[in-house]
């Protein structure tokens, strides 16, 4: 098993090709993976044609770009996570949405585990990206196809300005609304993480009316007026005429919806309010349903820049590597996360290179996060951070 890690701000296709064909020939062979992830204004450069066949190629934007150890690029920023692994087995998949997103998923699935020659097995991990929309239904079609107790980790595809612009690929397509799924059966071990950097605070309620992602009520009244009254008067607006977006203004108080605890320490999902409603509701990233218990939570800068680093930490952690043992990491930072902190992006790659000190990572910023809870089941969240660790 080895790993490298390609990240640049590119400045043009021919530039961006000669930077990728230069780093790949340098090789002495063609990797058998590559997680291909950019921003959207890159996305014409051609980085997929110039990565040699038959690496299998995963591919998803990310917002602004990506990170990693030679810091955060985010100006037209693109990386390349390439796993070298003979002894191992990979494959690849991707499957347009349409109108059933559980079915294209479970169709991506069955189709990378044909590519990597081990149908009918389970994986020892699958790395997904989506467009976002029904991460929570694509969950559930890898799991018809491989069960409930393979991790599923990766992030849902972005864009610059949460203006659909977001796309998936491989190869030889681009897809505006896909799913592609990547099953990897390595030959060393792979630890991982799944956290946020964010406090409960004692604000709480419970949903009384909600569809999917449109969150209607909490403790029987509209569920914005609470949400008001929990964050202070001024923080989002309060005459709406129209649908209303509050992405930005919401980052720091997210809602919570707890889990379970580990000794003394609760564990939440959240969901990011996304918009607010003419009728009181409020738009969310992620699916909540009648019964959930909602915690108001809060987050800070300092928060939210230290966070990664932590999360790579127990990631190696989790499986007591230390980081002479590990080969490369791909890590997962939200994307509203990131342009909360854009002005100290510098602090997270730090954090990162401090908890893992010479390994090369790959840091994707995404519009959903999907990953492994206490429970063991795989999950949809925001505002989330994850890793995994790969035995070198």
């Amino acid at each position: 098993m080895q790993i490298d890690v390609f990240t640049a701000n590119l400045t043009s296709a021919e530039n961006a090709q000669t930077q990728l064909e230069a780093w790949m020939q340098s090789k002495s062979s063609a990797p058998n993976f590559v997680a291909l992830h950019q921003s959207v204004t890159t996305l014409d450069f051609g980085l997929n044609a110039a990565l040699p066949g038959p690496t299998m190629l995963h591919g998803a934007t990310s917002c602004l770009g990506v990170m990693g150890r030679q810091g955060p690029m985010i100006e037209n920023g693109a990386g390349a996570f390439a796993i070298w692994d003979p002894k191992g087995d990979y494959g690849t998949a991707m499957a347009e949405i349409e109108d059933d997103p559980r079915k294209a998923a479970a169709a991506a699935t069955a189709d990378a585990l044909l590519a990597a020659d081990r149908p009918g097995e389970a994986p020892d991990l699958i790395w997904i990206s989506a467009s976002p929309g029904s991460e929570e239904l694509i969950l559930a079609g890898v799991e018809d196809v491989v069960g409930q107790n393979v991790p599923i980790l990766g992030g849902s595809a972005a864009d610059n300005s949460v203006s659909g612009e977001w796309r998936v690929f491989d190869r030889t397509r681009t897809l505006a609304n896909g799913v592609i799924v990547s099953v990897l059966f390595p030959s060393t071990p792979l630890s991982f993480a799944y956290h946020n950097g964010y406090a409960p605070t004692l604000l709480t309620g419970t949903v009384t009316a909600a569809s999917g992602r449109l969150l209607q009520e909490i403790d029987g009244r509209p569920a914005a007026d609470v949400y008001r009254e929990w964050i202070g008067p001024g923080a989002i607006p309060e005459d709406v005429t129209e649908t209303t977006p509050i992405l930005s203004e919401s980052t720091l108080t997210p809602l919570g919806q707890y889990l379970e605890s580990v000794g003394d320490v609760p564990y939440y999902l959240l969901a990011h309010p996304a918009g607010l409603t003419t009728d009181g509701a409020l738009e969310l990233f992620a699916d909540v349903s009648v019964g959930d218990q909602l915690t108001l939570m809060t987050g800070s800068p300092d928060q939210l820049t230290q966070r990664a680093g932590k999360v790579a930490a127990l990631a190696a952690q989790s499986a007591n590597m230390t980081p002479d043992k590990i080969a490369g990491a791909l890590m997962v930072y939200c994307g509203g996360c990131m342009l909360a902190v854009q002005d100290r992006l510098s602090d997270v790659t730090d954090g990162v290179a401090d908890a893992l000190p010479g390994v090369p990572y790959l840091g994707i910023y995404t519009f959903g996060e999907q990953g492994v809870v206490l429970d063991g089941r795989n999950r949809h969240g925001n505002l989330m951070i994850s890793a995994v660790v790969f035995g070198a």
